[in-house]
C-alpha cells in the first residue's frame, strides 16, 4: 500500500478529502504522516482524529529553504513514505527534497495551471487574479511539483464557469468544493499509473 505524507499550513479540508478517500479505499494508499508548517493549525486536529503521525515542522527554526527541507526530508524518509501530497502548504520546497522526490510529490492549486500560478499566488489572492482577469473560467489543478512554484506537469484539471457576480470569496468556496473532489481523484490516478 502507498504510504502518503501530507504537508499542510491550515484547516485541512483537502487533507480530509485525502483522508476519506484513503478510508473508502478510493486511494489505493494511506496517509502515514501529516506534516504541518505552522502550529495550532485544524489540519492537525483532523490528523489526531484519526491517529495519523502529526508534526509541527516549523520554517522559522531553521536557517532557509534547504536546511528547512533537509529536516522535512529526515521526517518522511523516517516513516517509509512513497509520495508527498501538499495540501495547503505554504512553504517552498527546497531542492534537496524535490530532488530525492523527483516525480513523487503532488500539490493542488486553485486555478487552471499554467495560469494564475507562481510565487504569491496562493489563496484568495488567485481568486482575485482571475476575476481581474476577466476570465470565464477557472478551476483547480494537481501538478507534480518541481523546483519553481506552480510549475510541474499536470495530472487533472477541474473546469467551472466564472460566474457575472462572482466575488473572489464566492470563486474561492466554488473552486474549494472542486479541489476535494480533484485531489482524491489525482492522487488514484497517480498511484495506479
Amino acid at each position: 500500500m502507498t504510504k502518503i505524507a501530507v504537508f499542510v499550513s491550515g484547516g485541512g479540508t483537502n487533507l480530509q478529502s485525502l483522508i476519506n478517500g484513503c478510508k473508502s479505499g478510493f486511494i489505493p494508499g494511506e496517509i502515514n504522516l501529516v506534516i504541518s508548517s505552522k502550529k495550532g493549525v485544524f489540519a492537525i486536529e483532523r490528523a489526531k482524529r484519526e491517529n495519523i503521525p502529526h508534526f509541527v515542522i516549523e520554517y522559522k527554526d531553521y536557517s532557509g529553504e534547504e536546511e528547512y527541507s533537509a529536516a522535512l526530508l529526515k521526517k518522511v524518509k523516517e516513516f517509509n513514505t512513497d509520495i508527498i501530497c501538499l495540501a495547503g502548504f505554504l512553504v517552498k520546497l527546497g531542492k534537496n527534497i524535490v530532488s530525492e522526490y523527483r516525480n513523487r510529490i503532488l500539490n493542488i492549486h486553485p486555478a487552471l495551471l499554467p495560469d494564475f500560478g507562481g510565487k504569491g499566488m496562493y489563496g484568495i489572492r488567485v481568486h482575485e487574479a482571475v476575476l481581474a482577469s476577466g476570465r470565464k473560467e477557472s478551476g483547480c489543478s494537481v501538478h507534480i511539483v518541481d523546483e519553481e512554484y506552480d510549475h510541474g506537469p499536470v495530472i487533472l484539471q477541474r473546469r467551472l464557469p466564472v460566474k457575472d457576480n462572482d466575488t473572489p470569496q464566492s470563486l474561492a468556496r466554488r473552486v474549494l468544493k472542486e479541489e476535494h473532489k480533484l485531489y482524491p481523484e489525482a492522487v488514484k490516478k497517480f498511484i495506479s499509473k
